[in-house]
């Protein structure tokens, strides 16, 4: 069930459903957990007959195929919506529950990309009085708007805050759209010299842009200060390598700490995390508001300090959450008993599920998306992927046409994701298996990932089968460590290791950059507008 969720007139999503929900309540706690929506909120519905909203009663009154919500908040609550921009922290006074005393916390954060069509602002009241007329005159008469001073820096000062509202650092195709929105709202603003319309007001909202940057960083946010001393100089010699901001479309690259708490404060509430992620069964309640609460923390010790993956292992152990699975000591009794493959599977979807539920909601936050857009954007463009391979192009490849003719015995959708994926390193000329390493379980593991610095680690039965049907384990190998296994297969492993690479900030290995950019681009529809060469090329021709 497709749903397009409206949360404000500039925020509306797009969620799926694998069901359609019983009832009202159960389409609820869907849509809360798909979007982590933190207030209690009403649903109405898009009537067809009326041609407007309506208090959703019955799931009945819903399309089974897709519909249209609107989240109505309850008035009594203040709180952000998200997940990412607020949180209540319970912290713990060592009793089993971990909830005899709790704070409020908030940090200030992003709650979505760059949308595709820029949402101009509402101005001050005597600007829009002065722009309603403008646009009259212009429609009946075709003549501009002439601006005073004062009215083009409103203007500027209103564009420049909306702007950072999504990006701290709008790349070229950002301000274009931004300057296109503007005008196009607003008409009598278009240039008279300008081919466009719109070409003076981009280059005004750069420099705009720049100012802005520079009060907040003179104000102490934390986002743009950490770029503010120059390289070399005093005792950020050698520390300071590299620009620290947004590289992949990340939204909450360096959020400021969370008003009334410091970092002495925020490492305490680490430290309550460890000890809770240290028990038998931990508090997932606890363990969420937690890692909520502390994300500023963790990202300032990512970007600023880049430890080794181990280190933050040992540091944030929430982050990586294989101690919370209930059934761990049940799968590692059958892990390798070919007798129990039916139950061992059941049981590792949902094995799967928890330990990555961390990392799903780590990455939301960083990026205000869901990571999960991964298998909607693989899915939509495997058939035409397929066919690309299938191409004269590539008949000389013996793995790819090995791959290809392993799934003519099952060509489901499901099965169709592996080979794809597989396959998408050879067509962006790169060599998956630098990336994936492939062995028996009796082989020793450290003597294979030995020197691995990113990587994913297939354990099968035979390993001589283009394309297994089962796999004894699949690993994720950071720094020749493996992180996180047990992931059922290798779509999994993608998704995983692609959340893994925002979270942790690590670079693309530099053998398989293409493809990965292609995942992040094509398939997750980050930075979309910015792709090399090569993807664009790739681009095209599914767009074919």
């Amino acid at each position: 069930m497709l749903l397009r969720v409206i949360l404000s007139p500039q925020d509306i999503r797009k969620i799926r459903l694998d069901s359609v929900p019983k009832s009202v309540e159960d389409l609820k706690l869907d849509v809360k957990n798909k979007l982590q929506l933190n207030q209690c909120f009403d649903l109405q519905y898009e009537d067809t007959d009326f041609k407007d909203f309506c208090n959703l009663t019955c799931v009945d009154d819903l399309s089974k195929d897709k519909a249209t919500l609107k989240v109505i908040f309850c008035p009594d609550s203040a709180e952000p919506y998200l997940d990412s921009c607020s949180s209540d922290l319970t912290l713990s006074a060592s009793s089993s529950t971990s909830t005899s005393s709790s704070q409020s916390v908030s940090f200030s954060g992003r709650s979505q990309q760059w949308p595709t069509v820029f949402p101009v602002p509402t101005f001050s009241f005597d600007v829009e009085l002065r722009l309603r007329q403008g646009n009259e005159i212009f429609e009946s008469h075709g003549k501009l708007l002439t601006l005073s001073k004062d009215m083009k820096s409103e203007i500027l000062d209103k564009m420049a805050e909306t702007m950072f509202s999504f990006k701290a650092y709008p790349a070229n195709e950002d301000f274009e759209k931004a300057a296109h929105s503007l005008v196009e709202k607003h008409p009598c603003l278009k240039e008279p010299g300008s081919t466009s319309g719109w070409y003076g007001w981009k280059i005004s909202l750069k420099f705009k842009m720049g100012n802005y940057r520079q009060k907040l960083r003179d104000a102490g946010c934390q986002e743009l200060k950490i770029n503010s001393d120059k390289r070399g100089s005093g005792d950020t010699r050698g520390r300071r390598n590299k620009v620290k901001k947004p590289r992949r479309s990340e939204t909450n690259f360096l959020p400021d700490l969370p008003q009334g708490r410091d970092i002495k404060k925020l490492d305490e509430e680490r430290m309550m995390l460890s000890q809770e992620m240290a028990k038998a069964k931990p508090n997932l309640d606890f363990i969420d508001s937690g890692m909520n609460a502390t994300f500023a923390l963790r990202r300032k010790e990512i970007v600023e300090e880049e430890p080794p993956v181990v280190e933050m292992k040992a540091r944030w152990s929430a982050l990586f959450t294989e101690r919370q699975v209930c059934f761990r000591l049940l799968l590692s009794k059958c892990i390798y008993s070919y007798h129990f493959k039916m139950y061992f599977i059941t049981l590792l979807h949902f094995f799967l599920f928890v330990i990555s539920l961390k990392i799903v909601k780590e990455f939301t936050r960083l990026m205000s998306v869901d990571i999960n857009y991964f298998y909607e954007g693989l899915d939509g463009n495997l058939q035409k992927l397929l066919l690309l391979y299938r191409s004269k192009h590539f008949e000389g490849n013996k793995e790819l046409m090995s791959l290809l003719e392993s799934l003519d015995n099952d060509p489901s959708n499901l099965r169709k994701r592996t080979p794809v994926l597989l396959g998408l390193p050879w067509y962006m000329k790169e060599n998956p298996f630098t990336l994936l390493k492939i062995c028996e379980p009796t082989d020793a593991e450290d003597d294979l990932i030995k020197g691995i610095v990113v990587g994913i680690l297939l354990v099968l039965e035979d390993v001589s089968e283009p394309l297994p049907s089962f796999f004894v384990d699949v690993a994720i190998v950071l720094e020749a460590n493996i992180v996180i296994r047990h992931l059922r297969d290798l779509p999994n492993a993608f998704m995983t290791l692609m959340g893994l690479m925002y979270v942790l900030n690590l670079n693309y290995p530099k053998d398989m950059k293409y493809t990965f950019e292609v995942i992040q681009r094509l398939f997750m529809g980050l930075g979309i507008d910015s792709c090399s060469a090569r993807v664009h090329s790739l681009k095209n021709a599914l767009l074919k």
